[in-house]
């Protein structure tokens, strides 16, 4: 049979209630409504710099097809200058001359068809161009709110720390002293039943488990020794006695 001062048994209920207050800061951390807001965000950051990265590979294909399509139309360009040169030096034989002219034809149809092609390929560049500006001022506007947000919940989690910090003082000065074998026990219960290992009796009922217990196991627990421990019948925390009312 386990025993402990009844002071001790009753200070033991301002450690349940500092260690329900930790439990409820610890529990309001995990919850934040900005965790939740920031696993939101980072799916979209996800999904937007996918889009991002798609973008500027299409970009950056684009314009090493449009070098190629202006290398092209250059390269004709070159060769009807050079040959419109020869033409009009007007050296070489009538046969010459008019294979050059031939050709110059050749080129310039070459031309324009290379031409259209680079005009084509610019006008895709310029609207990927202006898709990669929307995606990219979308990823760096969502960033800035995210940032915003993971502010928001730094700032959270330290005033939830402070008060931590200063509950866990005031819970360290309210278990300074108690019986160490009522303390442990507490400690095992606590670990076993969802962080509530002790509770106070109040008329019938167990404060832990709120339920109303049998009356002769209530007489039994009054009529005990103050210092034996006792313990709910239904939920098996400890049972703090509380010293009658003084009648006035």
């Amino acid at each position: 049979m386990t025993t402990a001062p009844a002071a001790d048994q009753r200070r033991l209920l301002d450690v349940q209630a500092l260690d329900t207050r930790l439990d409820q800061i610890a529990h309001k951390k995990r919850t934040l409504p900005e965790l939740a807001r920031l696993t939101e965000l980072d799916s979209q950051v996800t999904d937007l710099h996918t889009a991002l990265v798609t973008s500027q590979t299409a970009v950056s294909d684009l314009q090493r097809e449009l070098r190629k399509a202006e290398a092209d139309v250059e390269q004709v360009r070159v060769r009807a200058a050079r040959d419109q040169a020869r033409l009009d030096s007007g050296t070489g034989s009538p046969k010459d001359l008019q294979a050059l002219q031939s050709e110059l034809g050749t080129l310039g149809r070459r031309q324009a068809e290379l031409e259209e092609v680079e005009l084509d390929v610019m006008e895709r560049l310029e609207a990927h161009e202006r898709a990669l500006a929307e995606v990219t001022t979308a990823h760096e506007s969502l960033a800035e709110k995210r940032a915003g947000v993971e502010a928001e919940r730094d700032a959270a989690f330290a005033a939830l720390d402070a008060e931590a910090e200063t509950v866990r003082a005031e819970r360290a000065t309210a278990a300074d002293g108690l019986d160490a074998g009522l303390v442990t026990l507490y400690e095992r219960l606590r670990a076993q039943l969802g962080g509530k290992g002790a509770g106070a009796l109040r008329g019938r009922r167990c404060e832990s488990c709120r339920l109303e217990l049998n009356p002769l196991d209530v007489e039994a627990i009054v009529k005990a020794p103050e210092d034996q421990v006792v313990r709910c019948e239904e939920c098996g925390r400890i049972l703090v006695r509380l010293p009658e009312p003084a009648k006035g």
